[in-house]
């Protein structure tokens, strides 16, 4: 076994902001749990409710311009089409360059 191995996997920072992202996660989901459970879905419209069970999670290479794409498979399981509009949250995984 080498040294190399022994290592965290991620900067310290990474992690951290992957951590507080999954917790920020956890808290929404919560917060809408208790507003279904509450009887509080009379603020929140159907399209918002059926939007949240269609998501999909890839990862992607930014392109000239920034832009990104979205893989077949994704766009046809969520029936995104050309002019769609979409939201997107960004993570940085891995940098293609020296800083």
């Amino acid at each position: 076994m080498s040294d190399e191995s022994d290592g965290p996997m991620w900067p310290p920072a990474m992690f951290k902001a992957f951590q507080e992202t999954g917790e920020q996660a956890v808290e929404k989901q919560q917060e809408l749990l208790k507003q279904m459970m509450g009887g509080g879905m009379s603020g929140m419209d159907m399209n918002q409710i059926g939007a949240m069970s269609q998501t999909a999670t890839f990862k992607t290479r930014v392109q000239s311009g920034g832009r990104i794409s979205i893989p077949d498979a994704e766009r046809e399981a969520l029936d995104i089409e050309e002019g769609d509009i979409v939201q997107t949250v960004v993570i940085p995984v891995k940098r293609n360059r020296s800083d």
